[in-house]
């Protein structure tokens, strides 16, 4: 057999796997290209929505009342427990009231005197009225006699009331409580001398239910806040105030708000809001540091958007993939200023109506032809992991 017969098989063997090759690779493109994947998507729809902020707050005492003496003396004794509930008009302490009850009961010897002298005064200028008309005694001497009597009724008064002053001299050593609430250490023991309108409280009271939460929102937010009312984008929220304990648990009792001061601190440029809360338990106590969440707004028509379904380019920009004409995947930038519960808030970029891609995005390119649909279907979690 020669060279070229030989060839011949070989050649056609050749073409023949050529041919196979080239029926075999428009398939195998095909499977590499597949079908357009699925995206799980979201219609948008408005609602009301209250815009919540978390802001810092400390606790403070509904009431607050430093005790002290009224009179000057000695402590007698301390008739209550530290730290415990008192009621208002309670005895706290007792001072020595020796010296006071004998100024009571020389006022009312005072007083004793003086309505006698009233009364012989007072007897002298009537027995004088019907004789000074006969002429039985002088003009002269009955003005002297009604005078007198009128005199006397003076130092009655002036009696009386220093009577009423040594009586209430004698209760001021009895040291009341002033209001109700949770008492102090007694800065006094038994012994000590203490004086009139001094310095420095023998004790302090605090009415710890209701207490008083102090916020602290800056005076920028707050302005923001109004312009953003005015302009009719929201409306003014609930006053219901939620607290977040300093252990991060969530306190039991919902507060209200109960008003905004008028001015702003100009060390930290911050107006306070003050919310009342029921503090039943006690649990609250002045001075601690709180969380407090609350809405001051509700806006109005607004378009949430879920997390998952918006990112961030390296400027901070925000982007959306709707589903767009022709089920093309668009990309679409947009304005998303905050975040409520799981969801962005939207106020620019789209409307009621937009489909938002949520899943299937790591598959997806803008301007690629895309399966869209409803969100959670089984599909779309298929092809979503």
């Amino acid at each position: 057999m020669t060279r070229h017969s030989l060839a011949w098989p070989a050649l056609f063997l050749t073409l023949a796997l050529g041919a196979c090759g080239a029926e075999q690779a428009p398939q195998q493109r095909g499977n590499t290209g597949g079908a357009a994947p699925e995206a799980g998507y979201v219609v948008l729809s408005t609602q009301d929505v209250p815009l919540e902020i978390e802001l810092a707050g400390r606790t403070s005492a509904y009431e607050t009342s430093d005790v002290r003496p009224q009179v000057s003396g000695i402590i007698k004794s301390r008739l209550f427990t530290e730290g415990a509930l008192v009621e208002q008009g309670d005895t706290l302490y007792e001072i020595d009231p020796s010296l006071y009850q004998a100024a009571v009961n020389q006022a009312q010897a005072d007083l004793t005197s003086a309505r006698a002298t009233a009364e012989s005064a007072k007897a002298k200028a009537e027995r004088y009225e019907p004789l000074v008309a006969i002429e039985a005694v002088s003009q002269q001497d009955y003005t002297d006699a009604f005078a007198a009597s009128k005199q006397a009724e003076a130092r009655v008064a002036q009696s009386e009331a220093a009577l009423q002053t040594a009586r209430i001299n004698l209760g001021y050593t009895q040291v009341k409580a002033p209001i109700t609430g949770r008492i102090g250490r007694s800065v006094v023991t038994t012994g000590a001398l203490v004086t009139n309108a001094q310095a420095q409280a023998l004790t302090s009271i605090d009415r710890l239910d209701p207490i008083f939460v102090d916020i602290q929102q800056s005076s920028a937010d707050m302005l923001a806040l109004r312009n953003q009312l005015a302009a009719g984008g929201a409306v003014p929220g609930s006053t219901e105030v939620k607290l977040t304990l300093e252990d991060g648990s969530t306190y039991a009792q919902t507060g209200q708000l109960q008003f905004a001061e008028s001015i702003v601190e100009p060390s930290t440029g911050s107006v306070t809001l003050r919310a009342e809360f029921s503090n039943p338990d006690g649990l609250l106590l002045p001075g601690m540091f709180v969380r407090a969440r609350l809405s001051q707004a509700v806006a109005r028509n607004a378009i949430l958007v879920p997390q998952q379904g918006l990112s961030r380019d390296p400027r901070g920009n925000a982007t959306v993939m709707l589903v767009g004409a022709g089920d093309l995947a668009e990309l679409r930038n947009v304005v998303a200023p905050r975040t409520v519960g799981d969801k962005w808030l939207v106020t620019q970029g789209l409307g009621p109506g937009d489909r938002v891609i949520v899943e299937g995005l790591d598959r997806i390119q803008p301007g690629a032809a895309i399966r869209p649909v409803p969100a959670g279907s089984s599909s779309a979690v298929t092809s979503n992991q």
